[in-house]
Order: C-alpha cells, then structure tokens, then sequence
C-alpha cells in the first residue's frame, strides 16, 4: 500500500521514496529525542548499576565464583555479539519498529531480573538484557538523524543525546546506592519496567518509522558468524583480563572469534546484500569517526575503573559518595553537548575532536596524579575538564558517522559504531586494566611475617591489600592497608600517564583522518560510499529543488 501510494504522489508532485522518514515538524522531533534519550540513559544506568548490587544478590543467591562471573559478564557479551545483526536488522523492519521490540523486551526483562529466584535464573535474565539492549542502541541514534534534518540542529541533537548516554553511566552508581540503602537488591532492576512503560506508550504515539525499502535479502549465513565472532572476541578479551592471558578458555574463544569474523568479512565482499556494508569505511568520514571512538573508549575506561577503586578502597567512601563524587564529569559532558553546534563552524570537526581528547589527555594525566589524601575539590576541575573532552569528541564523532553513511544504513552504521566502542572499552581494561595491576604488584612492599595465603591476597588487587590489613589489625594491619593503598596510587600515577599520551596520539590521529571532513556534510544518496540501491531519499526531500545537507559532526 506505501509504495502505492508513493506512486500516486509522484505522479503528480515529487516526493520522498517509500519508507523515508519525513521530517518531523516542530515540537515532535524534540519529542522524539527525549523518547530516544529516555530509552539510551536506561541502558547506561543497567550497565553500570550491576556492581552495587553484586554484594546483596550474592548473599541471597549464593550463586559460585563461576556463576557470579557469568551474572556481571552475560550482559555485556550478547549486547556486544548482536549489535551489528540488530542495527541491520532495524534497517530491514524499521527503526521504530525494532526500538519498540527492544523496549518491551527489556522491561519484561528487568522483572524477571529483579524477582530471579536463582544464579541460572538472574543469567538468563541479564542475557535477555543484553538481547533487549542490542535492538534499542542502534535505533535510538537512527530515530534522532531521521528526525532532524536541520544540520545544526541534528548537530545539537546529537550531542544532547551523547551528552545524556554518558551522564547515564555515572547515575548507575548513584540510583543504585540510594535504592539498594532502602530496597533489595532487585530494586535496582525493577525500576526500569515503569520506565520502559512511558517510553512504549510515548514511542507507539510519537515515534516515526524508517526503514529501507529496498532492503535485499537477508544472508542467513552471516548472522551466526557475525554472532560468533564478536561474541567469542569479546569473550576471550574480557576474560583475558581478568584470569590472565594464559587462560585456555580465552584462547579457544579468541581462535573460535578471530575465525569466524574473517569468515564473515570475507563473505561481505562476495554477497550482494552484505550483513554489513563494508564499502561504509572507505569514507574517511566514517572511519575516522569510528577510530576516534575506539581510542576514546580504549584510554578512557583506565579512568573509570581506577577511580571507582581510588575512592571506594584508597579514600573508603561508600559506593553512593563515590558515584557522586564522580557526578561532575558526566553532568559536565551533558551541559556542554550543544557547544558543539557552536564549536563545528568555527573550527571544524577534525579539531573539535582533536581537542576533546586533549581536554581528555590533559584531565586524565591531572586525575592520575591524585595522593591518598588529595582534596576533593582539587579534583572537580579536572572531572569537569573530562566531561567536556568526553562529549567534544562523542557527540562530534556519532553525528559523523550518522550523517557520513546514507539513510538505508543509519542502524547498520550506529551498529558499528557500538560495536566499536564495546571494543574499544573491554580492550582497554584488558590491557590498561592489566597494566594497572602490574604497576600496583611491582609497587606494592609488605612487611614480613605474613603468610603466603595473605601476601597472595594483598598483591591480588588494592582491595585485596586492604581487606587482608582490615583482618589484620594493629600496626601490622595498618601497614599492609597503607602499602596497598599507596602501590595503587603509584600505579595510577603510571598508568593514566600513558593513556594521556594514547588520547594525545589519537588528537594527532583525528586531525588527519578527520582534516578534509567539512563541517556539513552532503546527504548521501545511491551512489554515496557505502550507499545501497534502495538508499532512501533525504528526509527532508519534500520538494524536489531542496536538498538538505546532513550535519557532520
């Protein structure tokens, strides 16, 4: 009937292709950035909230060392595994269409979550999390480009969405410590059904849909080896982080991952429809932009894990002071997202990056420098410093790659986009989060007379050190607490000093991959790089003598 339809209109009047978004007017667009926003926080929230629940499910689950590993992990293994299947598979049924799947998927999930009344229970459920969450990243970036074809508006919708989506994984710890003060440890899952809830209703009412209409066949081949091979990658990454580079499992998972994504590269080149458009990273637009992200998230997840650990275990705060100790960074990011509409015509998009991950350099470098007894108020500028370097790079980066790939593959592009920042973030604490604990075991000096049962303990981790002085007690207790709090700040100290300088070689990296890049860029059409033959016209496309430029930012 649409493409009925659509034929009747173009006899008459041109008219946007069969499922092109159509501009959404006046306040409706913004409507629809704050559905989008709604649902991406959610996700941002779960993903950071877990680790304040783990001591309270614990207690009541009792689940064994394998099965916790399993609860904390199985999430982020399906988000990362399926990214690149739902962002195409959004392209195919349509945007809203699979946000709303997502959506109901993960309320229904977050009940079945807080009431789990075993460990194999709470691992089904935070898989189908994981499930629910790879459908609703993708299409939250594709919903707000179709909605706003405006390039500075795009430009500040973006940026907004990117400013909220990283203020949402520092509230996890905060939402987290206030509900887990008064509530059960399920409490903190159960508060996304009512959520889910509003945006299901809002997003049916007020959400457009979009889709390629000329979608080609789906390769049912690709699907279970894209699925394979980012599954077992990031399997084999994480737990190499955390048993060590000598585990078996991480080997099997690495060769079973590395296989499977080179069987499934080879066989995008050959088909006609490809699982993923490949052709996308011959723009330098697009791969710049993802390069950006990979770097990003690789230095500065060093910054996360360090300080959640320098302020829960060097400094003793709660889990709740420490979450809002953290808050200015991301408040910070989510203030200063519209400044980069501002910023892109004035400078470019090559150098607003360039000087996000300097601001991000600078403050990491600043922050790493911390003592055991350093002021909290010397640290709120160089949190508040981050924040900014953070979102000049996020927001400019996925505005890019949104606007850089044509219109039938803004969710396979969000999805890649994803997929390498999933990446980019579980290499990062694999090999900087490994760095990190060398540093601190090569530093850490314990008095004599412990056994070896308290000496493993102590060089474990920092929390392992001032756990075993707290048995401890007296001065010898005090003494093993002191030095582990004290290995760690130097081991901080280090390596935060050499993600500073990957942030700077990545400001180096953007201004050339990004330097012929304008700061708005054309919409792309069939034959624009990566483009299909079924790409969509432009959302704004309602007359034929307008053709509105996509922002890139």
């Amino acid at each position: 009937m649409l493409r009925g339809m659509t034929s009747k209109t173009n006899t008459k009047t041109p008219g946007p292709r069969a499922g092109a978004a159509a501009p959404e007017a006046g306040a409706r667009r913004w409507a629809v950035l704050a559905i989008c926003c709604v649902a991406a926080a959610l996700l941002g929230i779960d993903n950071s909230v877990l680790n304040y629940a783990v001591p309270s499910l614990a207690r009541q689950l009792n689940p064994t060392s394998t099965q916790l590993l399993w609860i904390v992990d199985v999430y982020g293994f399906v988000l990362g595994g399926l990214l690149i299947v739902a962002g195409n598979l959004g392209d195919r049924i349509g945007r809203k269409k699979l946000l709303l799947i997502g959506v109901a998927g993960f309320g229904a999930a977050s009940a079945l979550t807080a009431y789990a009344g075993s460990p194999e229970t709470l691992i089904a459920a935070r898989a189908l999390l994981g499930l629910a969450g790879a459908t609703i990243m993708p299409s939250t970036l594709s919903l707000v480009r179709a909605a706003f074809t405006d390039p500075k508006e795009r430009t500040t919708a973006i940026g907004i969405s990117s400013g909220i989506a990283a203020a949402s994984f520092a509230l996890g710890p905060v939402v987290g410590g206030l509900l887990l003060d008064h509530f059960w440890w399920g409490s903190v899952f159960l508060i996304n059904v009512p959520v889910m809830a509003l945006v299901l209703v809002a997003g049916v009412l007020l959400l457009p849909e979009s889709r390629n209409p000329h979608p080609g066949r789906l390769d049912w081949v690709s699907v279970p080896l894209s699925i394979a091979g980012m599954f077992g990658v990031i399997y084999a990454i994480k737990t190499a982080a955390r048993d060590g580079v000598g585990a078996h499992s991480a080997w099997i998972a690495a060769a079973v991952g590395a296989a499977s994504l080179l069987l499934f590269l080879r066989r995008q080149t050959r088909i006609a429809d490809p699982l993923l458009e490949l052709k996308l990273f011959r723009n330098p637009a697009f791969s710049g932009a993802i390069g950006a992200n990979v770097v990003t998230m690789f230095a500065s997840t060093t910054l996360s894990l360090g300080f959640s650990l320098y302020f829960q275990v060097v400094r003793g705060w709660s889990p709740l002071t420490a979450g809002l100790a953290l808050l200015p960074g991301p408040l910070s990011a989510a203030f200063a997202a519209p400044l980069c509409a501002v910023l892109i015509p004035r400078i470019g998009r090559a150098r607003t990056v360039a000087s996000g991950l300097v601001l991000m350099a600078v403050s990491t470098a600043g922050l790493g420098m911390s003592g055991t007894h350093t002021g909290y108020w010397q640290l709120v500028p160089l949190l508040v410093l981050n924040g900014v370097g953070i979102i000049f790079t996020f927001s400019v980066t996925s505005d890019t790659i949104l606007a850089s790939a044509p219109r039938t593959r803004t969710g396979a592009a969000a999805a890649i986009s994803e997929t390498a920042m999933e990446l980019g973030g579980a290499l990062g604490i694999a090999i900087l989060g490994s760095v990190l604990s060398a540093f601190y075991r090569s530093n850490l000096t314990l008095p004599g007379g412990l056994s070896g049962a308290q000496v493993d303990a102590a060089r474990e981790s920092v929390s392992g050190g001032v756990e075993t002085g707290g048995r401890l007690g007296g001065a010898a207790g005090h003494q093993v607490a002191d030095a582990a709090r004290h290995a760690f700040v130097d081991s901080l100290h280090t390596t935060t000093l050499i993600a500073a300088v990957i942030m700077t070689l990545g400001a180096v990296a953007a201004l050339v991959t990004l330097r012929n890049v304008p700061a708005v860029l054309p919409e792309q059409h069939e034959d624009g790089p990566g483009a299909g033959p079924g790409s969509e016209a432009p959302a704004g496309a309602g007359q034929a003598s307008e053709s509105r430029p996509l922002p890139t930012v």
